[in-house]
Order: structure tokens, then C-alpha cells, then sequence
């Protein structure tokens, strides 16, 4: 832990690509996802509960808290999909990492860029235990700011060699594929441009649907569906938000972080309180069993639970101190009597 007595350390966006730099994007997304699954599998041990949501017509703005024992985190998100228009990204955050024992702030962190990460490394995790083992084409629908993190955590992490990608935006789809055109971290990896979801989608043993647009859409509709498809519902994040024809989910078997969460958020919400799901923590556990067979459809309805942000705080704080990134700040005050607030403001004796 990190032992400066009253000092937060804080890491900037540029420290976690500089960890990125230092360590390589597949070693990051495997460190993250090892993390996320270690957790997963201690799911009981976690004070839990919903995020708290603040909606306007232009998007939310949500805290996401969560903590075990020692360890309490939260983060700050928002969600504004007419962002990119004024010179935003569309995803916003920041969090912090606490220890519970004092209510010290040990890290604050940027997480628009970790969190393109950990939600990445968050769907593989997912699809090793629910996908085919011998997936090796992906189709992407949505190709914005968090696209590339997905087929690179496929690419390294499940083995995935083709992946087929559309979105409304061509220059998304041009952006995307410039990005990782070259790229040594997308080295093997094959990109098809396709004009149309049901031409992505032909023959793809995993469905990646991450679009931005605050709406109830209908990406994927039943008659899109091949036997043994995984789809990895990522985009599908607020109420009044969703990606996947209700009919898909009653197609399929389904898989969601946080039921409480899912229900209130996910493409779940259109269905009712008795459709049965299952939570992924209990198939990383083996107390339940992900797919049942080679041909069944399943789907994971993500939207994002506080757990993975506590994963993910935990790994860049470990790494940040190990590749000694980032710079301390005076977050709270540091008191020689700390009974005596008003010392800070005293005016100097006479």
C-alpha cells in the first residue's frame, strides 16, 4: 500500500497510457481482467448496491460505489452521447480508492481511459467463460471511442483473428481501422469493413454491440441469430438505452453483473421480473453453469458494475507504484494536532 502518511497519489491520463506504454495493451488487459476475475470470485465479500443516476435529456451523470474490508472505492461517470458535437468524449470519469480503516484517499484516478480498459477486459472475462472455445470471428457494431479496447482484449485474451465492424458513422469504422492499421498490438488481427449489422453479424461466433445513442434500439433482432453465438451486450447502460430486440434475450441464455443493477439498466429492462438470469459470478465460481451446449445462444447483458471499477483502481494503483507513475497531492490537510482544523486559517502569531 502506499505509505505517505495524508498523501493521495494521483494519476493522470497521461500516467495510465504511460502505463500502457511501459507494460504493452495486452499485458495491461490481462493484468486488469486477472484482477476483475479475482474479484468476481470473491463477490460475497463486497458491500454492493446499484449505482446512483442522475438522468437529463442529455445524458447522466452516475456515482458507483462498492467495498470489502479494507478497501473502499467510487466513481464519478457520466454518460452524454451528444458530447462528441461540442469537443467532448461521450464518457467522462474519475475515481478513488480509499482505505476503509482510516477514510484515507490513497489514489484518485482519471478512468476514461481505464475504463475503456476494465469494460473491455470485463467482456473477455465474460466471453472465456460463456463463448465458444474456438470463437475466432468477432463482429463489432459500434465504433467509437471504447471500440478498439474490445477487439484488442478479443484479439489477445480469447484468440479472436477476424473481426467484422459497422456503425452508422462511417468515420468511426475509418477511425477504428486507422487506429489499429499497423499497429503492433493488432498484430494478426484481420478488419472487415461490412455495410450492414446483418452482414457484420453473418458467421460471427461473438457480437460486440457497444453504440452510444441515449435510445431504446433494436441492433440485434432474432432472425440475426446463428446456433452457438455469444452476444456481448455492452452499449445497453441506462434506462431508455438498449441495443438487443427483447425477443434475442428470450433466444438466448443470459448473463448480467448485478441483477438489482441489470434489471433497472440493461437490455433486461424490457422484460419482466421473473425472467430468469444468471449472475456471472456464479459461473466464474462453478456454482452454475455458463453455456449448456455448443449450439445455445448466449448473452451478456453488461452494463458496467462498481466491482470493475474497483478491479481496475486496484491494478493501476499496484502498477502505478510498481513503475513508480503519477504524483502526490495534498488531498486532505495535514495537521500537526489533527483536532485543530482551524490551525490551517489561524492567522500567524504576533
Amino acid at each position: 500500500m502506499f505509505s505517505a502518511q495524508n498523501t493521495t497519489l494521483f494519476l493522470s491520463p497521461r500516467d495510465v497510457a504511460r502505463l500502457l506504454q511501459q507494460q504493452s495493451m495486452a499485458t495491461t488487459l490481462l493484468g486488469m481482467a486477472t484482477y476483475i476475475e479475482e474479484d468476481f470470485l470473491r463477490w460475497k465479500s463486497f458491500d454492493k448496491s446499484p449505482r446512483v443516476a442522475n438522468h437529463s435529456p442529455d445524458g447522466v451523470i452516475e456515482l458507483m460505489p462498492i467495498a470489502d474490508a479494507s478497501t473502499y472505492t467510487f466513481k464519478y461517470v457520466n454518460g452524454h452521447p451528444k458530447n462528441t458535437a461540442r469537443g467532448l468524449p461521450t464518457v467522462m470519469a474519475f475515481g478513488v480508492l480509499a482505505d476503509v480503516a482510516t477514510g484515507v484517499p490513497l489514489l484518485i484516478s482519471e478512468l476514461t481511459l481505464t475504463t475503456a480498459l476494465r469494460t473491455a477486459a470485463t467482456s473477455a472475462v465474460a466471453a472465456r467463460a460463456l463463448a465458444r472455445p474456438d470463437s475466432r470471428v468477432m463482429a463489432l457494431i459500434g465504433n467509437g471511442a471504447q471500440s478498439e479496447f474490445q477487439a484488442l482484449a478479443f484479439h489477445h485474451l480469447l484468440g479472436i483473428e477476424e473481426i467484422r465492424i459497422y456503425d452508422l458513422d462511417p468515420a468511426a469504422s475509418v477511425k477504428l481501422m486507422r487506429n489499429l492499421h499497423n499497429n503492433p498490438d493488432a498484430v494478426g488481427l484481420r478488419l472487415d469493413l461490412c455495410d450492414s449489422i446483418a452482414l457484420a453479424v453473418r458467421g460471427a461466433d461473438i457480437v460486440t454491440t457497444i453504440t452510444a445513442d441515449k435510445t431504446n434500439a433494436t441492433i440485434i433482432t432474432p432472425e440475426m441469430l446463428e446456433p452457438g453465438m455469444h452476444i456481448n451486450g455492452v452499449g445497453g447502460d441506462c434506462p431508455g438505452k438498449t441495443e438487443i430486440h427483447p425477443d434475442v434475450l428470450r433466444a438466448a441464455k443470459v448473463f448480467v453483473e448485478y441483477e438489482p443493477q441489470t434489471r433497472i439498466e440493461g437490455d433486461l429492462q424490457h422484460l419482466p421480473a421473473e425472467f430468469a438470469v444468471t449472475e456471472l459470478w456464479q459461473v466464474l465460481n462453478a456454482q452454475k453453469t455458463g453455456r449448456d451446449n455448443a449450439s445455445q445462444v448466449t448473452l451478456f447483458d453488461s452494463v458496467g458494475f462498481a466491482m470493475e471499477d474497483f478491479s481496475a483502481l486496484r491494478y493501476v494503483f499496484d502498477q502505478a507504484q510498481a513503475l513508480r507513475l503519477g504524483s502526490t497531492i495534498d488531498l486532505i490537510p495535514q495537521l500537526a494536532d489533527p483536532k485543530n482544523l482551524y490551525q490551517l486559517v489561524r492567522p500567524d502569531p504576533i
